[in-house]
């Protein structure tokens, strides 16, 4: 029937500057994610990954849901189950990888692969509506979408197993306590504070918060060598891509422009009479 979530679209776009929204689309499943809209959200991401003029991605879900997951009274494809989740786990992984700062903007229900898709974005907006849940033993199902990666490295083990096994909902409130949103929001607040958060990570040298971004994510299982020597290497590429701009805006009292650029000029060719031929 017309307005219905099959005719929709599964996935929105809205691009405000730098800033890319992705807004999940189903709102009469409170966003529950089919087969193709997981795939489309997937090449979405990867899309965002490669265009250069996006700094920001916010996900976040309509009809005041953030998403149910995945949608088990959906249509299957014939593929075998274990490709299934493989595709489903490289939506995990494009989410993961992606080198620009990622925000989940959470309202509603955020539950089983829903949740862990917020988790696995960098920070989380949670408004005071939001209920968590990993949902998945309701269900007769064990953890996917990274769960069992995420969850162990926010909340540590013990807590990660009262979450995952008992699919105790969770309001914002207690979502907070447990390091699992970053912050929590009034629904009258949470669009405003949301483009204000966006605005400022698009401002900010994408080159070094992606180097960030990444060693953070790998810390966990480097040694305090490892991490040190990522960090040298990584501030060897800022000297020469965004730190001269902010060192000379420090000097000028100025605010600092950051473009992402290489700032080294490539050596020029010998000439012909210094090559010795």
């Amino acid at each position: 029937m017309p307005g219905s979530d099959e005719v929709e679209e599964p996935v929105l776009l809205l691009r405000q500057g730098a800033v890319l929204t992705v807004t999940l689309n189903r709102p009469r499943s409170k966003n529950a994610m089919t087969e193709e809209a997981w795939a489309l959200l997937g090449e979405t991401l990867r899309a965002a990954r490669a265009d250069d003029s996006v700094r920001v991605v916010v996900v976040t879900g309509a009809g005041g849901d953030f998403c149910a997951g995945a949608d088990l009274k959906g249509a299957r494809s014939q593929r075998h189950p274990l490709v299934r989740m493989h595709r489903l786990s490289d939506v995990a992984l494009a989410l993961h990888e992606m080198p620009k700062p990622v925000i989940a903007r959470v309202e509603g229900v955020a539950v089983g692969a829903g949740w862990n898709l917020a988790l696995g974005c960098d920070l989380v907006v949670a408004s005071t509506t939001a209920r968590f849940s990993q949902i998945f033993p309701r269900r007769g199902l064990s953890v996917d979408f990274g769960g069992t990666w995420l969850l162990p490295r926010i909340v540590g083990l013990q807590q990660a197993k009262r979450l995952a096994l008992l699919a105790d909902f969770v309001g914002a409130d207690e979502a907070l306590r447990l390091g699992l949103v970053t912050w929590v929001k009034t629904p009258e607040q949470i669009g405003t504070f949301v483009d204000g958060l966006a605005a400022r990570l698009a401002d900010g040298p994408p080159v070094a918060m992606a180097q960030s971004k990444h060693m953070l994510n790998e810390a966990t299982s480097q040694t305090l060598r490892e991490a040190l020597e990522a960090e040298s290497r990584a501030q060897v590429v800022n000297f020469a891509t965004d730190a001269p701009a902010a060192v000379q805006a420090f000097l000028e009292g100025t605010e600092p422009h950051f473009e992402g650029r290489w700032q080294l000029r490539p050596a020029s060719p010998p000439s012909e009479a210094g090559t010795g031929c």
